[in-house]
């Protein structure tokens, strides 16, 4: 009985899982100031700020899926399953609010940047890289939100069960992981294209 006691860590305290928030409330109000800063931004139609939030949100969401998909997602996978579920419990609330958050500064930001350049007309010189950039963009704004986003959902939801499944926490967790390491081989294609703009 110690033996099997030593072998298997004790998960999480219940209350502690339980009382898990979905979305960390003491997140909300900096990604609701960031999101209002790039409408005002995009209102006043100011390229400062629209470049601060284009540089500023896609180096933020470059940097995490790099560090998602490359070095968090193999430390992971040596971790036991205890130290998993700790772990997804202290980032996984964080990244509700992150992900969309950065993904709208990026998007809202270049687009406008994009029209007020006048890198959407078919004229400009370089516009196959734009279009490029757009379809690997797209790709990338609809596996965070769309895949990334309700895969790290059902995690939180399973942890605050009173006897989350540990199988289907690694399993959501493997998938979560893998998908942000694609996602970061994508950034890099998308750095490759915007490097090329200007040259």
């Amino acid at each position: 009985m110690a033996t099997a006691a030593h072998d298997a860590p004790a998960p999480p305290a219940e209350a502690e899982r339980r009382g898990l928030q979905i979305v960390p409330r003491a997140g909300i109000p900096f990604a609701a100031a960031a999101i209002v800063g790039v409408i005002v931004a995009v209102a006043l139609d100011s390229h400062w700020a629209l470049n601060f939030f284009h540089v500023a949100g896609g180096g933020a969401w470059t940097t995490l899926d790099l560090f998602l998909g490359f070095v968090l997602g193999p430390i992971m996978g040596r971790l036991s399953l205890p130290a998993r579920i700790e772990l997804s419990m202290r980032l996984m609330p964080k990244l509700v609010l992150l992900i969309p958050t950065l993904v709208t500064l990026t998007l809202a930001s270049g687009f406008q940047l994009a029209h007020d350049f006048g890198f959407l007309d078919s004229s400009y010189p370089r516009h196959g890289y734009i279009v490029a950039s757009f379809v690997v963009v797209a790709i990338m704004a609809v596996i965070a939100i769309g895949y990334l986003e309700p895969a790290n959902l059902a995690v939180l939801f399973e942890l605050r069960k009173p006897q989350p499944d540990g199988e289907v926490i690694q399993k959501l967790m493997r998938r979560f992981l893998y998908t942000a390491g694609v996602t970061g081989a994508l950034q890099v294609a998308t750095l490759v294209i915007m490097t090329r703009l200007p040259t």
